[in-house]
């Protein structure tokens, strides 16, 4: 489970096994067993006992800013894995070996997108043909982008520019399904120009955190992407890894909308657009939280979504190092209680 701190002045500390949370509304404690990760997004304080009991059962401490972005997490200095990953993570990206990965990436992100597309065109019969017409253009992307051969390096700027073209389409399916009070006008980022990308920027917030996370415990660099290029403090794989989900914050977020979920006083008005309030933080990480505790067959198993996530970083690290006989880096074994996982604590 994900702890959740939004309430201004709140304190976390350890007592026993367990984490103890008080702020003025309520006191309550969570043991330590079943938290997956303790997320903070607002003034609090934290004793030092609470991290160290953090760093011992591999939880991470994480603060988002206003608009849902990490600025700083709390982890442990030990490596995930073996540093031979990394190295071959600098290999690929110089070779074909590197676009292979993010064509395989990219693919996966363009057919989850298909799929959500079908399913919500199935819904509305009245609009079915034109969500088709939509899923058709990803799929024409798709063709185009297996097609592609040669080094990352020369067709770096080729798919980006797919990818931008099939994302704009995307968009503009998810607006045509939107109520009429809450249509947008594309992405619009820090501030949002309106609720749905409010929405969406917070919960791609909250996800790149957990792929950060993923990549560090499976031992990959987050620094060292494919697709994104290389700048100063960019961890450009954390955001080639975003692709393969952020179908997870898209569906939350769509189906906060359609199913008429969204109240207005979610929103706080700031210079140039919106952001979100804490009764809005607060229902959109419970939201999320449902997402990922979802389970679904996932390559021949069943696997909360959450899980996904570390399964697909994990996957990744032992590609990267199999070609040379590598033993594997640990498949699953650093999922965590999984089992143990309940729903997201928010206060």
């Amino acid at each position: 489970m994900q702890l959740v701190i939004n309430t201004f002045g709140a304190y976390l500390r350890k007592q026993g096994d367990c984490f103890l949370v008080k702020n003025e509304d309520k006191t309550f404690e969570v043991s330590v067993r079943k938290v997956d990760s303790i997320m903070i997004t607002t003034g609090a304080t934290l004793s030092t006992d609470a991290i160290k009991a953090a760093m011992e059962h591999n939880i991470d401490i994480l603060f988002l800013d206003e608009h849902g972005d990490p600025y700083g997490r709390v982890w442990h200095a030990k490596l995930g894995s073996t540093t031979l990953i990394r190295r071959r993570q600098l290999q690929y990206a110089d070779d074909a070996r590197g676009l292979v990965l993010s064509q395989e990436w990219i693919t996966a992100k363009f057919d989850r997108q298909v799929e959500f597309l079908k399913k919500l065109g199935h819904a509305r019969p009245e609009k079915e043909t034109d969500m088709l017409m939509y899923a058709t253009r990803l799929l024409e992307g798709r063709g185009k982008l297996a097609a592609l051969t040669g080094t990352l390096e020369e067709q770096r700027g080729t798919i980006m520019g797919m990818e931008g073209a099939a994302g704009r389409s995307y968009f503009e399916a998810l607006n045509f399904i939107m109520p009429e009070r809450y249509r947008f006008n594309g992405r619009s980022r820090q501030p949002a120009k309106d609720e749905f990308n409010c929405l969406l920027n917070y919960g791609y917030g909250v996800l790149y955190s957990m792929v950060e996370k993923a990549c560090l415990i499976a031992g990959l660099d987050p620094y060292v992407g494919f697709i994104h290029t290389d700048h100063y403090n960019k961890k450009s794989l954390v955001f080639d890894l975003m692709e393969l989900f952020r179908y997870l914050a898209d569906q939350t977020v769509v189906y906060l909308f359609t199913g008429r979920k969204v109240k207005q006083d979610w929103f706080e008005a700031v210079p140039g657009g919106l952001t979100l309030a804490k009764d809005g933080k607060a229902a959109l990480i419970e939201a999320l939280n449902e997402t990922f505790e979802t389970s679904v067959r996932y390559r021949n198993r069943n696997i909360k979504q959450r899980d996904i996530i570390q399964f697909e970083c994990h996957r990744i690290a032992n590609d990267l190092i199999k070609e040379a006989g590598d033993a594997d880096v640990g498949g699953l074994r650093c999922l965590g209680d999984a089992e143990a996982d309940e729903d997201c604590e928010s206060v």
